[in-house]
């Protein structure tokens, strides 16, 4: 997924590549067969989540034991088994519930064990995002480059919106495993919460805030308006679209 453009509102035009990115994500993942090919779909749609990312990986613990691992590159797949026995940034990241970053892996010093692997299989910076599916599974998303200093501070907010939305459709698909067959009135919630998880990604950029407060901004907008909150979101979205594409 390419950079904000020059032209038009910056924060508007991030806004809108960050809602076709949910957007790509919540299709493919509503369309999987299952949770392994929901999983696969992740991995390489948040291969495109930011500029200059080489590969992504997702790795899923279930009651605290290695469930799974897709990746977009068989090296990132690699990194993240390695660290089932040597600590990395995608188990920081499970373990603390944080976003973790480093910039350049041949100055960091958190992993000793895993890092001097990653940095011979060619990766030079980590970006790793806490994801929550369910009670019993937890797990986190990587993005990995292959250049220092492409992966900054900036690009936590959009990796924290990504994998909050991820955790959300696993969920669903999870569930829909389970029962082995999609009811109808699932397909609605999903389809409704993709448009709320666009209008909160909007909020968040708009004004720098956490999901939690954007979220809060939304039921007020709702109250004040009385009108139901996917309604707001969907207009809210609307707009960000219209300023992107007439800037």
């Amino acid at each position: 997924m390419a950079g904000p453009a020059s032209d038009g509102d910056p924060i508007s035009l991030v806004a809108v590549e960050t809602a076709a990115l949910l957007r790509e994500l919540t299709a493919g993942l509503l369309a999987s067969n299952d949770l392994e090919e929901a999983l696969d779909h992740l991995a390489n749609t948040s291969r495109h989540a930011l500029p200059g990312v080489s590969w992504s990986s997702v790795t899923l613990l279930q009651a605290g034991e290695p469930a799974s691992v897709s990746a977009s590159d068989r090296r990132a797949r690699r990194l993240d088994s390695l660290q089932y026995a040597a600590d990395g940034p995608a188990m920081s990241a499970i373990r603390q519930r944080e976003v973790v970053l480093c910039g350049d892996l041949i100055t960091e010093t958190r992993w000793p064990e895993w890092t001097p692997r990653a940095v011979t299989y060619g990766a030079c910076a980590v970006l790793a995002a806490p994801v929550d599916v369910d009670d019993q599974v937890l797990g986190s998303i990587s993005l990995y480059a292959c250049e220092p200093g492409v992966l900054e501070q900036s690009a936590q907010l959009t990796a924290m919106l990504l994998a909050e939305h991820a955790g959300l459709l696993l969920a669903a698909v999870r569930e829909r495993d389970r029962r082995d067959s999609v009811p109808s009135d699932l397909a609605d919630t999903l389809a409704s919460g993709e448009v709320i998880g666009q209008a909160i990604g909007v909020v968040m950029m708009q004004r720098r805030c956490p999901p939690a407060e954007a979220l809060d901004v939304l039921r007020g907008a709702s109250t004040a308006l009385s009108l139901p909150v996917e309604d707001v979101a969907r207009r809210l979205v609307h707009s960000a679209e219209g300023r992107a594409r007439a800037g």
